[in-house]
């Protein structure tokens, strides 16, 4: 009976067990300085390789270059990866997206909360409000969260694609930071963009164009938009080649 109970505690821990990628990419430090390359210009680590399980910066990347690569970006001080490109190797529904600046993106670990508040929707992991029908705030949350559960995680996971990550698929020309996230006073999670500068830039060009015409002020405010995640078709699931 005792061996009976050991091996099936020893099956419920290797269901729940992340790959070494999965772990990797919610443990991963992103947007420090290359130890190696430290001394260059654009030297942030912002490129995670799925195979070697570590982030890298864009003068790392020829070392990698025949391997998965992930592009991770930045929304004030916190990691986000584009769903798109997430949705290829995870299944995302019920992590809450957010589109900004025209990408939709999950975060990768929870946030730090001001203060708590009460919400008949909130976070199955760490409590912060949701909109419906969503029930994690991120890819983090979702995970440890069926882990905790004891549920078989190679039931989210799908295989990867080496095609869909390719070296020459990755966007590296600064738009790693796709732009500024505040939140609002009453709303904790429903998030406005600050494109300031590219309105002030837009207007200055057109300034010069006609110097008379004076555009008027836009009352226009660019918010977040919660996109509800759609059926995503997948087959039968099986466990990532990486672990």
């Amino acid at each position: 009976m005792v061996r009976e109970g050991e091996e099936e505690e020893e099956m419920m821990m290797m269901m729940a067990t992340k790959p070494a990628w999965l772990e990797g990419l919610m443990a991963e430090t992103f947007f420090s300085s290359c130890g190696i390359h430290e001394t260059r210009r654009k030297s942030e680590k912002n490129v995670f390789c799925l195979l070697c399980c570590l982030s890298v910066c864009p003068h790392c990347l020829p070392s990698h270059r025949s391997h998965p690569l992930l592009q991770v970006r930045r929304y004030v001080y916190h990691d986000v990866v584009r769903l798109s490109d997430l949705e290829k190797l995870i299944d995302c529904s019920y992590v809450q997206p957010y589109t900004i600046n025209g990408a939709k993106v999950i975060f990768l670990n929870q946030r730090p909360q001001s203060r708590a508040k009460v919400s008949s929707n909130v976070c199955f992991t760490c409590d912060r409000i949701l909109q419906e029908p969503f029930h994690f705030c991120s890819l983090s949350c979702k995970v440890d969260y069926l882990s905790y559960q004891g549920d078989d995680l190679s039931s989210i996971l799908y295989r990867i694609d080496e095609s869909d990550f390719t070296f020459e698929g990755l966007r590296m020309d600064g738009h790693d930071q796709l732009g500024e996230i505040s939140t609002m006073e009453d709303a904790e999670d429903i998030m406005v963009i600050s494109d300031e500068s590219d309105q002030g830039n837009n207007s200055h060009k057109k300034e010069k164009k006609k110097s008379k015409k004076k555009k008027p002020e836009s009352n226009y405010l660019p918010g977040m938009v919660l996109s509800s995640l759609g059926n995503r078709r997948k087959g039968a699931p099986h466990r990532a080649p990486f672990s």
